[in-house]
């Protein structure tokens, strides 16, 4: 029996002519066989096309002389050509949509004689596989529809809900958080919101958000005091593949990833752990992050809107939160008024809520009552709108009654910890407690018998009118929607009267 090993240098050069052969033979077939195919160099451009490609040139817009000489990324839409020569790793099969049409191919790198990479070959096997591979591209395109609305979800997700409008209040304290609100949403800073808690924060960020340049990308919010400690590094700054046991092979993207370009809304910033607030600082200044267990370095251009309802000073000085952090989020703040400090928007926050909880439970829109009003102004709302939210949807869905009475919050009161017989507190002197009807004009002087009206008709009706607005604006402090209410006229009616009147803007 002959040795193998013998043998083995005598058979090596046939082995090596065979494996020449069938790579010249596999080439040469799949060039002949081929609807079409191209060369690139190093450098993505194209450097050469076979007569079959030609006829796709049409459909992408091109033809042979301003096709050759660019860069395929240029010309041929959702090309991973480029992506061939640079990782030198080929793509046997793939699916190409564009265009010109749903095309089945396949992308080689060329590498020369010392293994160095210069281009690449790409060869269309098929064009309209769809005719004969039916299966797999209903498959290709079913994943395709799955994938795109996805995305749509998620984008829709990630949109803000609300504009600096949605912050619901024509008090002084609340146009003047509207007023910041507008003025740093023209900036790229970091904002810092201070306000307790349920005063509307994230309402606000959002709209700050939407305001800004970056309305187009993400919005991202996360709650710190929601997320476990051990949890808060990853959930910021993402995961290397593999970093740990039990971790995604594929790694996972953190919450400033996630907005990137756009804004990252970090709530409740007070409960951040120490350890990890040096690391929320360098991400600040650097605009550079670090997903745990990777070494890579990624730049990531995020805006930061910070909120908490503790006093961060406080925790300075106590050593629980660090003073280099505190200023750079301090940046830009803006205080959020209470709501015991807004009771002038009392009515207009009641009414929007009220549209709100009707919309959200397919229930009609329920009136409150003046006596209602008046028992809500009376309590500290240490829940703020949160709270008052609670209480008026708790009211809301335990009664078929069209108007909620002083009756239907007792229980809901009650269960918040607040009280229907609390004291009356002194009302605001913008704000004076409302009037059932407007105030009379006084009478005119009477006329003598037979004689005819000294001046138009219209003025007159339009003195009365006045006269009623400026009441009614009166009893109400200047709040428009409680006005219109009063007169059981449309908003859009008052505001048109007022523009007859402009003086009773004043009165406001």
């Amino acid at each position: 029996m002959p040795d193998p090993t013998q043998a083995l240098p005598t058979a090596l050069p046939d082995i090596e002519r065979a494996l020449d052969i069938a790579s010249r033979t596999l080439v040469e077939t799949l060039a002949r066989t081929a609807m079409g195919s191209m060369l690139v160099d190093r450098d993505h451009r194209i450097v050469w096309i076979s007569e079959g490609y030609k006829r796709f040139l049409p459909a992408l817009g091109h033809d042979e002389r301003d096709f050759v000489g660019r860069r395929v990324e240029e010309v041929v839409p959702n090309t991973m050509m480029g992506q061939v020569v640079d990782s030198g790793q080929p793509i046997l099969m793939d699916l190409l949509t564009n265009q010109a049409g749903t095309f089945l191919v396949s992308r080689l790198p060329l590498r020369d004689e010392h293994g160095e990479r210069i281009g690449a070959l790409g060869i269309v096997l098929m064009d309209h596989p769809e005719t004969t591979m039916q299966p797999l591209i209903a498959k290709f395109v079913r994943l395709q529809a799955e994938l795109d609305r996805a995305q749509r979800q998620l984008a829709e997700q990630r949109r803000p809900k609300h504009t600096v409008a949605s912050y619901i209040g024509s008090s002084a304290p609340a146009l003047e958080a509207k007023r910041q609100a507008r003025r740093v949403a023209s900036t790229d800073s970091t904002v810092l919101l201070l306000g307790e808690t349920g005063t509307g924060k994230e309402l606000l960020a959002q709209g700050i958000h939407a305001a800004s340049r970056r309305a187009g990308a993400p919005f991202v919010g996360v709650n710190i005091a929601a997320v476990p400690e051990t949890l808060l590094e990853a959930e910021f700054f993402g995961v290397a593949p593999g970093a740990y046991t039990g971790a995604d092979r594929k790694g996972r993207d953190g919450k400033f990833k996630l907005a990137d370009r756009g804004t990252l809304f970090l709530d409740e910033i007070g409960d951040m752990p120490l350890p990890l607030q040096s690391k929320l600082l360098r991400a600040l200044q650097e605009q550079e992050i670090e997903p745990l267990g990777s070494n890579r370095v990624e730049r990531i251009d995020v805006r930061v809107i910070a909120a908490t309802s503790r006093d961060l000073p406080a925790m300075v000085a106590a050593g629980t939160f660090r003073a280099d952090l505190y200023y750079r989020l301090a940046v830009l703040p803006i205080r959020l008024p209470a709501l015991r400090e807004r009771m002038d928007d009392l009515e207009a926050l009641v009414d929007a809520l009220a549209d709100d909880i009707a919309r959200r439970s397919g229930l009609p829109h329920k009136g409150v009552t003046a006596e209602a009003l008046d028992l809500l102004a009376r309590q500290p709302w240490p829940g703020n709108i949160r709270e008052l939210r609670n209480v008026l949807e708790q009211a809301t869905l335990m009664t078929d009654d069209a108007q909620l009475t002083p009756a239907h919050f007792g229980p809901a009161l009650s269960l918040s910890g607040l009280s229907e017989r609390t004291a009356a507190a002194p009302m605001p002197a913008s704000a004076p407690r409302r009037a059932p009807v407007f105030a009379a004009p006084p009478p005119a002087a009477a006329a003598p018998p037979g004689a005819l009206p000294m001046r138009p008709l219209s003025d007159q009706v339009a003195e009365v009118e006045r006269a009623a607005i400026a009441a009614a604006l009166r009893a109400t402090g200047g709040n428009r929607v409680a006005t219109a209410k009063l007169l059981k006229m449309s908003r859009a009616a008052l505001y048109d009267r007022l523009a007859r009147f402009p003086d009773l803007e004043t009165q406001r």
